[in-house]
């Protein structure tokens, strides 16, 4: 059963202009009546803080309402965040942390990033990194059946949000902002989004989280930046919301769809629908051991095997086909086991093998449902390459070899492709360069790849030629996928958008 509306305020940069916002929520309060809790993106503090920060810090002076403030975002005021797991600064002010989520009581999820995005090493106290990115997207992505979060605060506007929506006024949004931010947005799917650091006030149009008539319908994000409090222009810099936690929402209610949505921003072609974008370059050939693994039997029952592109007969795609029975493979689709995920680019995606061969056993998957790579759009079939290219530079970097291998045979999701539109085939690509293609005819073995790479003659792990055999707990699993997360995070191209 819902319960009432949870009632929020928002802020943008207070800049230690503590009074000033306190004494305006005061007013809001006795008008309007009680809310919540007060969010502030943005500068919380400012240069000359010091004398009016400590009136809140020793007690001389409360602030009126809980109020959850982001960490620093330029390293003077580093200092007032003694804690970057998050703390009380002082009564009713806490500060979140550098990056997390938030749930109270109600059920409300406020999932939050401190700083600005960097792309230095090591990340400054007062910035965030691909990695903290990438880590708050899996937190939250490996929750099961995950629809996204009620709030999301960053204080960096999004890169490209303006993209189909009413204009931002003197703000460029093609220019400013974070990619990281985009991406985190993309993934996590807020209903709310507030940000601030650009001294304007804009809230733009509501936009969809899915593709129409493609995905099934779901909620809307809307975006509010905010200025910075006592502005001489008066900027809107406080904002009043009501929400009522989506985990507490009828379905039909929570996806409603309002006259004015617009498509999402963040997907410059959407055609596969999905996630956490990012992207560059690569390169070609091979020199490493990761074994790309995929196929999914006509049916219930899930083998292993493997998929990997190469592009000898690229064509523009056609509409991707619906999958005939549930896809373990299409990134949206509830079947897939999103904690094997390591790597998410825009038209695809790297995961870990579910009963590996080995620890580094990868597959590369596209985003959306394909059967074969020429069904596929060239855009798709250059990121599979782009894929293959920074995964033989990393197995290099371990004096690792690869074989790659994939079956178009008794399949669902995208496999390998050099042969003609529908016919059954078996490949393999080797380091030196070679290629070896066999078409089948009929009754070809569907273990046949991970049979003779578990051999006594290649790999010797014979026990493993089966993956049902190979038994993990999902715990195990997940510990497996961050450690290779992590191990290929410097040669993933996907984090350098």
């Amino acid at each position: 059963m819902a319960g009432a509306p949870l009632r929020v305020l928002a802020c943008g940069d207070v800049e230690g202009k503590l009074d000033a916002l306190f004494n305006r929520v005061r007013a809001v309060q006795k008008k309007s009546g009680a809310f919540e809790m007060l969010l502030c993106v943005g500068n919380f503090f400012g240069s000359t803080s010091e004398t009016e920060w400590k009136e809140y810090q020793t007690g001389v002076k409360k602030a009126p309402i809980q109020t959850y403030v982001l960490g620093a975002n330029n390293q003077e005021t580093v200092h007032y965040f003694p804690d970057v797991s998050g703390c009380e600064l002082a009564e009713n002010i806490t500060y979140l942390g550098r990056k997390g989520i938030f749930s109270g009581m109600s059920g409300l999820q406020i999932a939050y990033l401190s700083g600005t995005e960097s792309l230095n090493e090591p990340t400054p106290a007062y910035s965030f990194s691909s990695k903290d990115v990438m880590e708050l997207q899996t937190s939250l992505l490996s929750t099961p059946k995950f629809k996204g979060v009620d709030i999301l605060l960053t204080s960096p506007w999004p890169r490209d949000v303006g993209n189909f929506g009413n204009s931002s006024g003197e703000i460029d949004t093609k220019r400013c902002g974070s990619v990281l931010v985009s991406n985190l947005a993309t993934s996590l799917k807020p209903r709310y989004h507030f940000a601030a650091l650009e001294k304007t006030y804009y809230e733009r149009l509501p936009y969809r989280n899915h593709v129409i008539l493609q995905e099934t319908a779901q909620h809307v994000s809307r975006f509010i930046a905010l200025a910075n409090v006592g502005n001489a222009d008066k900027k809107k810099y406080l904002y009043a919301f009501s929400i009522l936690p989506m985990n507490s929402m009828d379905s039909a209610e929570l996806v409603k769809q309002p006259q004015d949505v617009t498509e999402n921003p963040y997907q410059k072609s959407r055609k596969e629908a999905q996630k956490a974008k990012l992207l560059l370059g690569a390169e070609e050939e091979p020199a490493c051991q990761f074994f790309f693994d995929l196929s999914k039997q006509q049916g219930k029952k899930r083998p292993s095997d493997g998929k990997e592109g190469r592009h000898f007969q690229s064509k523009q795609a056609r509409k991707p086909p619906q999958p005939t029975g549930p896809c373990w493979f299409c990134l949206a689709s509830p079947e897939v086991e999103k904690h094997l995920v390591v790597s998410i680019g825009t038209h695809c995606y790297l995961a870990l093998a579910k009963g590996g061969l080995s620890n580094d056993h990868v597959l590369i998957l596209p985003i959306g449902h394909y059967q074969s790579v020429v069904e596929l759009s060239s855009e798709v079939v250059e990121e599979v390459e782009k894929y293959k290219s920074a995964l033989k530079k990393f197995f290099q970097s371990k004096g690792k070899r690869y074989v790659l291998f994939e079956r178009n045979y008794r399949s669902q999701h995208l496999q390998l492709q050099i042969a003609q539109p529908g016919t059954p085939y078996f490949y393999v690509e080797l380091d030196t360069g070679e290629k070896l293609f066999h078409r089948i005819k009929k009754n070809f073995p569907l273990q046949f790849g991970r049979e003779v790479l578990a051999s006594e003659a290649i790999l010797n792990i014979p026990d493993r030629a089966d993956w049902r055999q190979c038994k993990s707990t999902k715990e195990e699993e997940a510990a497996l996928s961050k450690a290779f997360r992590e191990d290929f995070e410097p040669f993933d191209f996907s984090l350098l958008q």
